[in-house]
């Protein structure tokens, strides 16, 4: 059975600790995305961090950029709304999670 509770993890992002409350599966698909694109977990939460919207916390857009990632190793493109059938405007689409920058 799946262990469905959040733990908190200790990150550093821009010099200062933090923490976010993730489910396993999420965490060890984050991290796995960072190995993947050569980056330690906190280089890819400082990422996510900065390219998140405003209204998302960091937790829930670390959720959001591993369903990204498992979406475009899927061939899947985008998110979308079940009802409409139209891409989620949810601020962090277009996020960019190569090894590359981008800053």
């Amino acid at each position: 059975m799946i262990d469905a509770r959040p733990r908190k993890r200790s990150l550093t992002l821009h010099g200062h600790r933090t923490s976010v409350s993730l489910e396993q599966p999420f965490w060890v698909a984050f991290v796995r995305m960072a190995k993947a694109r050569g980056l330690s977990i906190n280089a890819l939460a400082a990422k996510i961090d900065r390219q998140r919207g405003a209204s998302a916390g960091l937790a829930s857009a670390i959720r959001v950029a591993v369903l990204i990632d498992l979406q475009q190793s899927l061939g899947v493109e985008g998110l979308f709304d079940d009802d409409t059938g139209q891409p989620m405007a949810i601020g962090i689409t277009d996020l960019q999670i190569d090894g590359s920058d981008g800053a």
